[in-house]
């Protein structure tokens, strides 16, 4: 292909594209090709050296390395003559530099212990080596695109571990949700890797899934502004071409579907209608791309409608690039296209599943492209277009030209230590952490706990003495466990400390069995801290999850997801050992699947809700139990009684949740619920008018008053109902909220707007339209405890 013909290829053959393609030679550098030219605009850069490539070239662009890293290494350094011998046409991408993937006796390196991962600098060191060799030892000088995870910091030794995602959401604070990710980026970036796969945009419908803790919750408004917030965390806000300092491109995964699998079970097929994908699944991808520069999107594994998503035409081409504008890469899942095969069966090699999400729209296999291998040998037997190849090089060009990969690609060690985990950033962890920390119950004010009045206090639980952080992390530079927290934020008090029980035999999230701790030894702990208990006055108990027990279930060898949703193992037997006791209990929820405890909940006197609160989480827990922090969070996801409710989510059509025969239809907890040590009043809503046209927003205000003791959040939530519609509409819709901090007798008038926009919905022949009809307008603290007015669309 000459340059012409692949500017007509980028601009679809425009006077614009011409235009470029005629651009003077200055735009290079005396003797220098134009794709080195920085100053030259991208997309004549593109096809200047698309046009120099040979096929072999284009297709290992489109290529990633992580399972094969060992081919360029020698020990744990890269080796340049290993990656020439082995590469010779370049690399396109590569995973998880900070892993040791590739050297002797390391396997999938998701986790567990340090001795699993590189230190900064040698993350940094291998990340130069690779860089030096793509720019100076391959024929045309394409650096590798290197991506790491960051979905609750930086997934590597030493970087800052902040709370997980489902207890992000729970701060609606999208202002701290933008101060983490600028920090994660931060971090990323110095080591020198310029793209990560995150944020998890998935709408999360069913508590069975292993991967809830992973997403922002069940409601599209809030998982849309956390989305949008996290991602302009990474990259930084608004639209822009090239990739600012301190930043990285961000990825919206898992496209889509995917949080509401068949039986809950991770990867399973999605029975989402369009409808219910436009007005549920799609806005958080949606928002992202309309309001920001996101540069990556990751389709699912899962099937929609028999189609798998990889491989899905409709979904990738026409709406995510047709509909939405999108002009980044489509990258695919980890092995996402070899499944196509062994998954999915709907190829029957390699080859055809290659062909098959190359037409679809997948522009990066990963992990290791082996499908996408294939390829060369497919265009030259004239199976394959090779304009699909051209089309999808292009994309991946474009994104290394925009992140200035070919200007920088590399890390500095320095100031990786530097800035990794420094006191600000530890800062924020312990602010986020704080946040994040969700009063579920609190009979008779049990909490906050007085130091002065509570006594000898047993310390107890699985979790009392260990930091669980979840799914996709590493080991930061510090961390606190519960009982840590305690000691410090009460040094005077007296504390007394019983495991109670252990809930599974290993704490390794990447092993592959998961085995319950024998029951006949937790009696005996369960004994031991029944002892303990009866010395004191007061009982912390803190329980909930492992890694093992919520978490991604990525093969039939690798399970994560369950059939039963209360409290694994034998811990409700020690939960009703100290409830005999008579002395108040006190629960902290340490987990990443909602708490679906009903024993838990009828028997403690009160329930923090903890999730995966990060490397500052013990003493965020602690300063809340003792009221010197007041908790504020909400709940992101309806919290059901059991699995027999599922699917259940507050925002359901009214023909729902009618009732059962001999139990409560309701949910354990509802959408938005979170209590605190003062108390709340919001005003009903007033509203800007009664009556508007199609195209008018709404003001809304409501005077929210601490009405208690102490200083506190509360959170206003903003809800819409509408009715008398061609097609039918939730009971409820989220379409704003605002998190304000009160004084005792503080008030304060929080205002939204309510805009066409939130107001439009999918009409019968699927066209969006904000059609006329009465909207309810509702105001409160949950989504069961509102407020409400009126007005009507014309």
């Amino acid at each position: 292909m000459n340059r012409r013909g692949a500017l007509r290829l980028l601009a679809g053959g425009s006077i614009a594209a011409l235009a470029v393609a005629q651009a003077p030679l200055a735009f290079a550098k005396a003797g220098a090709p134009l794709y080195k030219d920085a100053r030259a605009p991208v997309q004549a850069r593109v096809a200047d050296l698309l046009a120099r490539m040979t096929l072999a070239e284009k297709v290992a662009q489109l290529r990633g390395v992580w399972a094969g890293k060992g081919a360029m290494l020698s020990g744990l350094d890269f080796d340049p003559a290993k990656a020439s011998a082995n590469f010779p046409d370049g690399i396109g991408a590569l995973g998880r530099p900070s892993d040791k993937r590739g050297t002797p006796g390391v396997g999938q390196a998701a986790g567990g212990s340090a001795d699993r991962w590189r230190t900064p600098r040698q993350t940094v060191e291998f990340i130069n080596a690779l860089q030096k060799w793509a720019l100076e030892g391959t024929r045309l000088g394409i650096p590798v695109l290197v991506h790491e995870e960051s979905l609750h910091g930086y997934m590597a030794t030493q970087a800052t571990m902040f709370p997980q995602a489902i207890a992000m959401a729970g701060t609606f604070d999208t202002d701290l949700v933008r101060r983490v990710h600028t920090v994660i980026a931060r971090e990323v970036r110095t080591r020198g890797t310029h793209y990560v796969l995150s944020p998890v945009v998935d709408i999360a419908r069913d508590p069975r899934w292993g991967r809830i803790e992973e997403t922002f919750g069940e409601d599209p408004y809030l998982v849309s502004e956390m989305s949008v917030a996290a991602v302009e965390g990474l990259q930084g806000p608004g639209k822009f071409d090239r990739l600012p300092p301190d930043h990285v491109f961000a990825t919206l995964k898992h496209f889509t579907g995917h949080g509401q699998p068949d039986s809950g079970i991770n990867a399973g097929p999605s029975e989402a209608s369009e409808r219910e994908l436009r007005e549920n699944f799609f806005p958080p991808f949606r928002a992202a791309i309309e309001r920001t520069s996101i540069a990556a999107v990751m389709p699912s594994y899962n099937e929609i409608d028999g189609v798998p998503n990889h491989s899905n035409v409709w979904l990738l081409d026409k709406v995510l690039r047709g509909e939405w504008g999108f002009d980044g890469i489509v990258s695919s899942d980890y092995n996402g296209v070899d499944q196509l095969v062994t998954l999915h069966h709907i190829a029957a090699d390699d080859g055809e599943a290659a062909r098959l999400a190359l037409m679809a729209g997948v522009d990066s296999e990963l992990p290791d492209g082996q499908c996408f291998a294939t390829l060369p040998d497919q265009v030259r037997a004239g199976k394959v277009d090779p304009a699909l190849i051209d089309r999808a090089c292009a994309r991946v060009l474009t994104f290394k030209m925009r992140a200035r990969l070919f200007e920088n690609p590399y890390g500095d060690a320095a100031k990786t230590e530097a800035i990794t985990a420094n006191a600000e950033a530890r800062a924020l962890a312990l602010e986020a952490a704080r946040k994040s920390l969700c009063l579920l119950t609190n009979r008779n004010g049990t909490l906050p706990l007085d130091p002065a009045k509570m006594g000898r206090v047993a310390v107890i639980g699985p979790n009392h003495d260990i930091v669980r952080f979840g799914g996709y992390s590493s080991v930061p530079k510090q961390a606190v466990t519960l009982i840590e927290g305690l000691r410090a934020a009460a040094p005077q008090a007296e504390l007394v400390t019983a495991q109670g029980v252990f809930i599974t035999t290993s704490d390794d999230r990447s092993v592959d069995t998961v085995e319950l701790f024998p029951h006949d030894r937790n009696l005996q702990l369960i004994a031991q801290a029944v002892s303990v208990a009866k010395t004191c006055d007061t009982i912390v108990l803190a329980i909930g999850d492992t890694e093992q027990t919520s978490r991604e279930g990525f093969a039939k060898t690798h399970l994560g997801d369950r059939d039963n949703l209360d409290i694994v193992g034998d811990q409700n037997a020690l939960v009703d050992a100290l409830v005999a006791l008579g002395k108040p209990l006190v629960v902290c929820a340490i987990n990443g699947r909602p708490p679906s405890w009903p024993n838990v909940v009828a028997r403690a006197d009160a329930l923090l809700e903890c999730w995966y609160s990060g490397q500052e989480g013990g003493t965020a827990m602690a300063e809340a139990l003792l009221g010197k922090v007041n908790p504020g969070a909400k709940l992101p996801v309806s919290v059901v009684r059991d699995a027999g409710q599922i699917p259940l989510f507050y925002n359901h059509k009214p023909s729902a949740r009618r009732g059962y025969l001999f139990e409560d239809a309701a949910p354990l907890f509802p959408f938005g619920h979170g209590l605190s040590y003062t108390s709340f009043d919001i005003s009903p809503p007033r509203l800007s008018a009664t009556r508007v046209a199609a195209d008018q927003p709404v003001q809304v205000e409501a005077t929210v008053t601490n009405t208690g003791r102490r200083a506190g959040d509360e959170v206003v939530q903003l809800y819409i109902t509408r009715t008398e519609l061609p097609v039918t509409r939730p009971v409820l819709e989220l379409k704003g909220f605002e998190r304000v901090t009160l004084t005792p007798g503080e008030s304060r008038t929080v205002r939204f707007t309510i805009t066409p926009a939130q107001l439009a919905y999918f009409d019968r022949a699927m066209k969006e339209v904000n059609g006329p009809g009465p909207v309810a307008v509702h105001v409160g603290n949950s989504s069961a405890n509102l407020k409400s007015s009126g007005f009507v669309v014309a």
